[in-house]
């Protein structure tokens, strides 16, 4: 029994990351966190001519029609980068929960996933995390209200929105669609907006579609976790290579024992996360039925971890480490903004404790 990636994962890992190092370097993620949203399309482009649009659109849409651990490897790859794409909503959530869904329009709508020509963002947040005055209702077949923590959907063309836990619909972000306004988070490196419906006409509402729904917020959190691994991994990464050119004293800090046990510590707390992301990955296709349990174990450790990492890679720089002059920080607020984004770890431990019947369901 293989209890490792094959090759072919380790080239679909090794190819993204080396296209990101040579055509979005930390300069580039720099030029983009000044932009209106940070979602340049021609990076997208570039990324769907290499597959990664359509890495979970059926092949029959234009698509790969690759499994979800091939997703999360290249999510996890992203977040090495700290490479700002809509590859969370538009890559993952929205391909699963059209493919799920099903019928015509979902098909066209896979096709341009697929081929890169069509982005498409996600407003979920209201499932799990409902402000008092926000939610999305639907009246005389029309939309009304807001969503928060809209992702990114500010260039993109369509966006998929949660009405409840068993409908959602797809609406376009033209003139004629929602308000969305990107919101300001510490995280210049990913879209989030609010998004306002003002009776907006939908393009086609879902009904009946609870389980499109689970499985779209399952596999964004899978993916959403990779992410965080692979930041992880750059801000250690970081760390090692400053320890071993950074002198006090006259010496390498990285010859302090304090210094070594920090960045062996932060290693050994990485390392079995790996292993639980690629199991959860796996789980998507060929186990489903631990999935919703997996996903959100996976998610809340990463979150937890994530930002012990972040703040002790940060601690290794010492006081360089919280200059915007480093570039360290970008890591370090991707991290941080992606501990809500899909559910923050206590909700989703809650939720794994429901579903383990540790405690009462809702």
């Amino acid at each position: 029994m293989d209890f490792g990636l094959s090759e072919e994962h380790l080239l679909i890992e090794q190819s993204l990351r080396g296209f990101l190092a040579e055509n979005v370097p930390i300069e580039r993620v720099r030029e983009l966190r000044e932009a209106d949203c940070p979602n340049d399309r021609s990076i997208w482009s570039a990324l769907a001519e290499l597959g990664f649009a359509g890495v979970l659109v059926p092949e029959g849409q234009s698509g790969s029609g690759l499994s979800l651990l091939d997703a999360a490897l290249a999510a996890q790859a992203l977040g090495h980068g700290a490479t700002p794409s809509p590859f969370l909503a538009s890559g993952i959530m929205a391909p699963t929960a059209l493919a799920a869904a099903g019928g015509s329009a979902a098909d066209a709508w896979l096709e341009g996933i697929g081929s890169g020509d069509l982005v498409m963002g996600v407003a979920v947040t209201e499932l799990f995390s409902v402000r008092e005055d926000a939610g999305v209702q639907q009246r005389d077949g029309a939309l009304h209200g807001s969503a928060m923590m809209a992702i990114d959907a500010c260039n993109a063309d369509l966006l998929l929105v949660a009405i409840d836990s068993e409908t959602f619909a797809v609406v376009k972000t033209d003139a004629a669609g929602p308000e969305i306004t990107r919101l300001a988070t510490v995280d210049a490196t990913r879209c989030t907006s609010e998004v306002v419906f003002g009776g907006v006409q939908p393009e086609a509402v879902f009904e009946d579609a609870g389980e499109a729904i689970r499985r779209m917020l399952e596999a964004g959190r899978i993916a959403l976790a990779a992410d965080v691994l692979g930041a992880c991994e750059a801000m250690i990464e970081q760390s090692v290579a400053y320890a071993k050119e950074r002198k006090q004293f006259g010496r390498l800090i990285g010859s302090f024992q304090a210094v070594k046990h920090m960045c062996s510590e932060m290693i050994a707390e990485l390392e079995p996360a790996r292993s639980l992301l690629w199991y959860s990955a796996h789980s998507f296709d060929a186990m489903p039925d631990e999935t919703p349990l997996l996903a959100c174990h996976v998610l809340a450790h990463l979150s937890e971890i994530g930002r012990e990492i972040a703040s002790v890679s940060t601690q290794v720089h010492g006081g360089i480490g919280w200059t915007d002059e480093q570039n360290l920080h970008f890591w370090f607020k991707r991290i941080a903004n992606a501990r809500h984004l899909l559910g923050g770890p206590e909700h989703l431990r809650d939720q794994a404790a429901k579903l383990q019947g540790f405690a009462p369901a809702a």
